[in-house]
């Protein structure tokens, strides 16, 4: 009796499963399939999941600008990079001294960091203290500094990991053996923390590459935006230029940008290297999530 209810269980919870995966992924197909479906179609019948006209305007149009992208990609790239490193590196470093009891007024440093999950300074201060006091607006940093003030829940993440899965035996053993803080954490530490590691550079890599607002606040310089800013502009460009043609009747020309297709197009080009990475860091991430929140 025990195991057709078990087996039971088993078969509901894979049908849900099953059922869940395939809802996430229909809006990916539908997606892709209007990205490569032709303007007019779209605009008269609507979006389908299998294209009554193939086009491939939205890509050729994108590949016009084929210089821009290229370029927009490298400074994304550059600055994913780098931001996950230097905010990993960060996020790790507070999260094994929030692991450790005896740290001096470890509670005190665990307050502001939960401080920040519920209440932030707003964006007009905010942008006061970038612009007039780091003085990052119109750099490169404006697309990396802003995130590097770290994630409360990745901290806490990594400080419930560290206190839950870290042999405590182990540490005293290094200590015991003359090792300070600093190469405790980077050989006995870091070495036996690669699922949240993993799981937190996967958070803040996704955070840094889909990352549009710091942009849109900060850049002015359009050889500085980012793939999301550079794509998002080029949105508002054809629908600046359709409004124009049409109040200009110029209708015809408006009707030959593919607005609605291009959109699709765009979204494609931007999820496609998170598609492409997420499948290597699977297995890190889903150990991490549950060593990390369901232990603590």
């Amino acid at each position: 009796m025990n195991n057709m209810v078990s087996r039971s269980s088993q078969w509901v919870s894979h049908i849900f499963l099953l059922t869940f995966s395939i809802l996430c992924i229909i809006p990916f197909v539908l997606l892709i399939v209007s990205s490569i479906s032709s303007e007019q179609v779209i605009v008269t019948n609507g979006y389908r999941f299998w294209p009554e006209a193939f086009s491939m305007d939205a890509f050729k149009y994108l590949m016009a600008n084929s210089n821009v992208i290229t370029r927009a990609y490298g400074i994304t790239v550059f600055v994913t990079v780098l931001g996950t490193a230097v905010s990993l590196f960060m996020t790790l470093m507070l999260g094994y001294g929030l692991s450790r009891t005896d740290m001096p007024y470890n509670r005190l440093f665990a307050f502001f960091v939960f401080f920040t999950l519920l209440f932030n300074g707003g964006l007009v201060p905010t942008y006061i203290i970038y612009t007039q006091y780091f003085e990052i607006k119109n750099t490169i940093w404006s697309l990396i500094v802003p995130g590097l003030l770290m994630n409360g829940f990745n901290v806490f993440l990594a400080s419930t990991f560290f206190r839950t899965t870290i042999p405590v035996p182990v540490m005293e053993s290094a200590r015991i053996d003359g090792a300070g803080e600093f190469r405790t954490f980077f050989q006995i530490v870091l070495p036996l923390a690669l699922p949240i590691t993993a799981t937190i550079g996967l958070f803040s890599g996704i955070a840094y590459w889909n990352d549009w607002n710091n942009g849109l606040i900060y850049l002015t310089d359009p050889k500085l935006f980012s793939i999301q800013n550079l794509l998002n502009q080029m949105i508002q460009n054809i629908e600046a230029i359709k409004t124009s043609s049409t109040a200009y009747g110029a209708g015809s020309v408006a009707m030959t940008l593919p607005s609605e297709t291009v959109r699709m197009a765009i979204a494609v080009v931007g999820i496609i290297p998170i598609l492409v990475a997420y499948p290597f860091f699977q297995k890190y991430f889903v150990k991490g999530i549950a060593i990390g929140a369901v232990k603590g």
